[in-house]
């Protein structure tokens, strides 16, 4: 038995489909809101028979804040691909997204103490990487550097990395990996699933760039990692680095729309010190800080040559994972989800 966590996220249905193609048994984790029918319509954009897939999985409601729920969840599992984790660059998440990502993988990594389980894939970010590499690169080796700011959400997947690997210290199998910005289908108004919308409708992008990835990518690497029995390492999943603007009009060309602009660079600093004195009164300014700026104005190089020759392994294009995604995003309305 399988547990994913987070099974209703944009990477974790995906990795709970690409299970059960390969004639896993899955049990899903979700909350008890999830939009369990927007999952199922969602596996129509991979899969030709996405009810006889769905039908096989086993969902469980879990409390990451109750360890009873949690060792009720790995009865029976041996193998946990914990993808389950809030996303979010607004200061006033900092409290939720420490709960959600760093204690709530304490939690499952405590219940998973004296169980059946023996393997464990933690889904990180590159948010965590620091320091380049003599090609000027982010690698595996990029360590997380205390003394740099960095965003509450990459301290919260720092933090929860040590978690696991303090785990694995104690005789755990486990292997992190590290995806860049998750190019998906579904879950359209949650973390990276608005790229579409927010990258079609906003006439303005910023002038730095992220590595991105496509979600079948992320799902199959991972899955194939746990197979081969690859623990004790991480691995950044990426496909290419790209700047924002070009990603803006790749999509904004697909839909027949005018080229994006990019919010200069001086307006964004004026913005980070408007933040400094009128941020406590008016809540949007605070997304103007200076790690927030900092993140959309650099463009880092992001190497992903150890996964390439650990699996032999070559990417989907960022430009066909778009097209395909995107395509899927324009017709989401026809399948209701």
């Amino acid at each position: 038995m399988i547990l994913v966590t987070g099974a209703t996220g944009i990477l974790g249905r995906v990795i709970v489909l690409e299970l059960l193609k390969r004639g896993k048994t899955v049990r899903a984790a979700k909350r008890k809101s999830s939009n369990l029918e927007e999952v199922k319509k969602s596996f129509g954009f991979y899969t030709e028979n996405p009810d006889e897939f769905f039908n096989k999985i086993e969902w469980i409601n879990v409390d990451f804040e109750d360890i009873y729920s949690l060792q009720k969840a790995l009865v029976g599992v041996e193998e946990v691909y914990h993808c389950a984790a809030k996303v979010s660059f607004h200061p006033k998440d900092k409290r939720k997204m420490y709960q959600t990502n760093i204690n709530g993988t304490k939690q499952l990594l405590y219940a998973s103490e004296n169980s059946s389980v023996k393997k464990f894939l933690f889904v990180s970010s590159i948010a965590v990487l620091d320091g380049f590499n003599e090609n000027g690169e982010l690698d595996e080796s990029s360590d997380f550097n205390p003394k740099v700011d960095h965003s509450s959400y990459a301290i919260s997947k720092h933090f929860s990395e040590m978690e696991v690997w303090r785990s694995s210290a104690e005789g755990l199998k486990v292997a992190i990996v590290n995806p860049g910005l998750i190019i998906g289908s579904g879950n359209w108004n949650e973390s990276s699933g608005t790229l579409f919308k927010e990258l079609g409708e906003n006439a303005f992008t910023f002038s730095g760039g992220t590595s991105y990835v496509d979600v079948r990518d992320v799902a199959k690497i991972s899955v194939e990692l746990m197979e081969n029995n690859i623990f004790g390492e991480r691995f950044i999943l990426i496909s290419e680095n790209k700047k924002y603007e070009a990603i803006a009009n790749f999509i904004k060309q697909k839909l027949g729309k005018p080229a994006t602009k990019i919010v200069p660079n001086g307006l964004l600093k004026v913005g980070v010190f408007l933040n400094s004195i009128l941020g406590w009164l008016i809540s949007p300014l605070k997304m103007a800080n200076k790690v927030n700026v900092q993140s959309v104005t650099e463009f880092n190089k992001i190497s992903n040559k150890k996964i390439k020759e650990k699996l032999n392994y070559e990417f989907i294009s960022v430009e066909e994972s778009l097209a395909f995604h995107l395509e899927n995003y324009l017709k989401r309305k026809e399948v209701g989800s």
